[in-house]
């Protein structure tokens, strides 16, 4: 079991992916930066979906850089920890749906 998050366009195409294994209290943060609580079973998703308006995409990237400064942004490091790459993982997601919700005005969050 484990928590696939994937953000989705207008024409539903997936545009990001994420994965967090079932004990991986990464997750619970995932959560709360899209302010998704409800959509946490515990082991997984509920398998819901969700669309996000531009406003609370950017509060989402907000949000993240609130609790980890801009050191998530280093993306070409050759050696990442596991905690480092999760936390440049986190703001891959978050950029590809703000760049769709800043095209297309909202971008669907499917928690599965």
């Amino acid at each position: 079991m484990g928590h696939d998050i994937s953000g989705y366009n207008k024409a539903n195409e997936k545009i990001c992916y994420i994965r967090f294994n079932m004990s991986n209290p990464t997750a619970f943060l995932f959560y709360k930066l899209l302010d998704a609580q409800d959509y946490n079973g515990g082991v997984s998703g509920i398998g819901a979906y969700e669309t996000y308006e531009l406003p609370d995409i950017e509060k989402a990237l907000d949000h993240y850089y609130e609790i980890f400064g801009n050191e998530g942004d280093i993306i070409d490091q050759k050696n990442l920890d596991f905690a480092t790459w999760q936390r440049r993982e986190i703001l891959k997601f978050i950029n590809s749906c703000l760049e769709t919700a800043i095209k297309e005005g909202s971008v669907r969050v499917a928690f599965a």
